[in-house]
This record gives C-alpha cells, sequence and structure tokens, in this order.
C-alpha cells in the first residue's frame, strides 16, 4: 500500500492522463458508437464525449476544494476543541457500466473513481463490444493495470460480482440492480445503483404546445429512445391532447424525416430489444408511426395516441422508440396514478402554472426532471443526477461524484492545554445544574 492514488497531484495527473487518452481516441469512438448504436458523430459527441470532458474538467477545477478539510461548529460543551470533516477514497471500486450510453456512462463515474483517490475495475456491457474495446484501449494507454482496469471481455457478471470491493457503481436495470445489491450484501459493500423506470411527462393545459412538442419528440427518440431519463409516457390535459398530439407528429417529421432512411437515426441495440418493441406495436390500433426494418433493428419512432395505463407498454419501461399518450381530466387523479407506481428516475413537467409546478414537487417523488424541458438535467454538473426507491440510491455528477467515491470521515481535534472537568464522575448536583444550563 503506498496510498500514491491520495495524494491531490497524482488525482489530477490522473484526470488529465485521461481527458489526453480521449482525445487521442476521439475519432475511433465516434466509430465504435456508429458501429453499436448507429449514432452519428454529432449525437455522439453532445450525449457521451462533452459530458465526459465536461466532468473531467470540473474535477479537476474543484479537486483542491473536494480534497480539503472542511472545518465545522464544534459545540461548546467540547471546548477546547475543533472540528473537521475528511474525505478518504473507499479503496478499490468496481463499475459496471450499460450499453446504452456505454461511453459516457462508464467514464462519468470513472471520473468520479478517480478524483476520490480510488482504484477502480470497469466492466462494460458485452452488448457495446465496440465501444468498450476502444474503452480498453483507452485505459491501457493512460493508467497501469494495477490502478485503473478492465475485465475481461469474457467474464460474467457472476465471476466479477464474487470478489470484494470497496464500493459498487451500477448503472442498468432494475432487475440486474438486485443482483448486484445482493452479491455486495454477502461483503457489506456499499453500492451506488443507477436505475431507470417510466418516467412520466405531463403536459398541462397552460403548456407552451409546440416547445413541449418539440423538446419532448427530442428527448424520446434521442438514442432511438434507449435513453433511462427518456419520458417514458406523455400525460397531457384532455382539452389540449388534440393540439398536442397534432405538433408532436409535426415535430418528429421535422427531426427525423423519414426515420428509416435517415443514416444518424440511432438502432435498437440488438434483436432482442427489437423483437419486444415491435411487439408492443403489434398489440394496438390507433398509432402514429411504426414502421420498423429488422435487417438494421430500427424502429422509427411511435406514438400510441390514446394509450392507457393497463396496456403491455405501460408495464415496464419501454426503453425504445415507442411514446404512449395518455389524457387525464382531472390533475389530482393523475397525480394519483403516478404516485401508484414505483418512483420514476425523472419526471418532467409542462406548465405555465407556477402553482402547479409546486404541487407536483410537493406531491411526486422522482429521481430529478425539469420544468419546460426533458433529459437536460443530467447535463447540468452542478445537478445531482441519481433515481429513489425502484429506480436507484446514490447521486453523482460533479461535486456529487466526489462525495458517492469518498467516505466522510469526521474527526475532533481536542487541545491538551486544558480539561474540563464536568464529563467526569463523581457526578455532584451542582456540576449537573451547571451542565443543563450550558446545554440549553
Amino acid at each position: 500500500m503506498t496510498n500514491c492514488t491520495k495524494e491531490e497531484s497524482f488525482r489530477r495527473k490522473s484526470l488529465e492522463n485521461l481527458l489526453q487518452a480521449i482525445e487521442k481516441r476521439e475519432p475511433e469512438l465516434y466509430e465504435a458508437l456508429k458501429q453499436d448504436l448507429n449514432k452519428s458523430e454529432y449525437e455522439g459527441y453532445l450525449t457521451e464525449v462533452q459530458i465526459v470532458k465536461q466532468e473531467i474538467k470540473t474535477a479537476l477545477k474543484s479537486l483542491h476544494r473536494w480534497c480539503k478539510p472542511k472545518r465545522v461548529k464544534t459545540p461548546v460543551t467540547h471546548f477546547p476543541a475543533s472540528s473537521r470533516v475528511y474525505r478518504e477514497p473507499f479503496g478499490v471500486t468496481l463499475i459496471l457500466s450499460p450499453w446504452n450510453y456505454p461511453f459516457q456512462l462508464a467514464m462519468v463515474p470513472l471520473v468520479g473513481a478517480i478524483a476520490g483517490g480510488n482504484c477502480a475495475v470497469l466492466k462494460s456491457s458485452k452488448s457495446s463490444p465496440a465501444v468498450s474495446g476502444v474503452i480498453r484501449r483507452m485505459l491501457e494507454d493512460a493508467f497501469p493495470e494495477e490502478y485503473i482496469s478492465c475485465a475481461p471481455d469474457e467474464a460474467s457478471y457472476d465471476e466479477i460480482l464474487a470478489q470484494k470491493y470497496d464500493l459498487i457503481f451500477f448503472t442498468g436495470s432494475e432487475r440486474v440492480g438486485k443482483i448486484v445489491m445482493e452479491a455486495a450484501s454477502k461483503h457489506l459493500t456499499p453500492v451506488v445503483l443507477e436505475l431507470g423506470g417510466k418516467s412520466p411527462c405531463i403536459v398541462d393545459k397552460s403548456a407552451a404546445i409546440e416547445l413541449a412538442a418539440k423538446r419532448i419528440a427530442w428527448g424520446k427518440f434521442l438514442n432511438a429512445g434507449q435513453t433511462c431519463v427518456a419520458p417514458d409516457y406523455v400525460l397531457v390535459d384532455q382539452s389540449v391532447k388534440k393540439a398536442f398530439v397534432s405538433e408532436l407528429q409535426y415535430q418528429v417529421k421535422e427531426l427525423y424525416g423519414h426515420a428509416l432512411e435517415n443514416p444518424d437515426y440511432p438502432k435498437v441495440v440488438n434483436r432482442h430489444h427489437f423483437d419486444r418493441l415491435t411487439g408492443y406495436i403489434k398489440e394496438r390500433d390507433n398509432v402514429i408511426g411504426g414502421a420498423s426494418d429488422e435487417k438494421t433493428n430500427r424502429i422509427e419512432p411511435t406514438i400510441f395516441c390514446d394509450a392507457s395505463w393497463d396496456e403491455p407498454a405501460m408495464q415496464e419501461e419501454i426503453f425504445g422508440p415507442v411514446l404512449p399518450v395518455i389524457a387525464y381530466d382531472d390533475p389530482q387523479q393523475m397525480i394519483a396514478s403516478i404516485k401508484a407506481r414505483s418512483k420514476p428516475l425523472a419526471l418532467y413537467l409542462f406548465t405555465k402554472d407556477r402553482t402547479f409546478v409546486q404541487k407536483i414537487m410537493k406531491e411526486v417523488s422522482f429521481g430529478g426532471g425539469c420544468v419546460n424541458d426533458v433529459v437536460m438535467h443530467l447535463a447540468n454538473h452542478h445537478l445531482p443526477f441519481g433515481g429513489v426507491g425502484n429506480s436507484g440510491m446514490g447521486q453523482y455528477h460533479g461535486d456529487y461524484s466526489f462525495e458517492a467515491f469518498t467516505h466522510v470521515k469526521g474527526v475532533l481535534w481536542a487541545k491538551s492545554y486544558l480539561d474540563m472537568p464536568f464529563r467526569y464522575p463523581p457526578y455532584r448536583e451542582s456540576m449537573f445544574r451547571w451542565v443543563k444550563r450550558l446545554t440549553k
């Protein structure tokens, strides 16, 4: 144990090395994203690369402040003493990343692990093999294996989770999250779980319909809907439903054109998910869109105009380019319907009514979200990102990443020149009266 990773200078140099390694292999990365998900370079930069670069730059700018012990208040009963809070690395961390944003969701946690002074083992998804290969080469360029390493491609989750770690950071489904948490419990290993869920998008009668439709169409069909914080379904006030659906259809056409002929429109990651999503479409009528191409695993943006709570697409996270639209008449009943389900990772609200905003914030629990926008809260490094309940536990991004990857250690510094007698026996009534007055 050399403790070298705990030095601020070592962490800073490591972050700089990671940034240089990314810039060196950036062209390879765009090719890999195209291969795995058919992402264009533009979308790959916006949703993957620039987010990671910004996270590194935020860490470099904030690192000295993060590493510095913080003075906190000390009660008068502890006089003479002072109190400090230290943050120390957990040790060896395991990062399990998914396939949908295979670069961003591997690298952003890694930035937190490095800034926190940890070593890390990274396990990328087998469903994004091209990006995983670039990540492996990138990390081999930048770091010695004993500091940052990639788990073997052929290693199973069971093999990896059987090892002991000091922290596990997992991004993925609720089902696998439970497996990770169960494995972690055998060693009492702390976990950060970034899961998913059915994230609602509410459009109330006061909303700017054109803006709402445009932003929802973008956020939902970004990465062909394979985004953990994508609007999973829309709840729209009955009085504006017709106008909203019409505008949504128009905006989808404006943004994606004939999607199956658009070379920049992403694909569904594999045939299993392609069949699952097309199954939803085949089971219902009143569908806008719905065309698909099994040769390329692409499904055009699809809107279910008169969706219901009990249909198959509403029973699990959709994670694809299918958007159910449900009308509501009673806002309170609509809120009750959201609350009757698992707490979502995100919630989006389009409205001009500030009272309605406050009502939603007060009554509905969710990981994070936006008012009059979608998805963009994820790209703000000053906001915590994470779930609640079934959508996850723990937060990261910016300061919150450093906090996620460090243990908070509170230390009292007592002085030796004075020793107050009131805490020692024998206890006397006169001293007791004095202590009660002091501690009021």
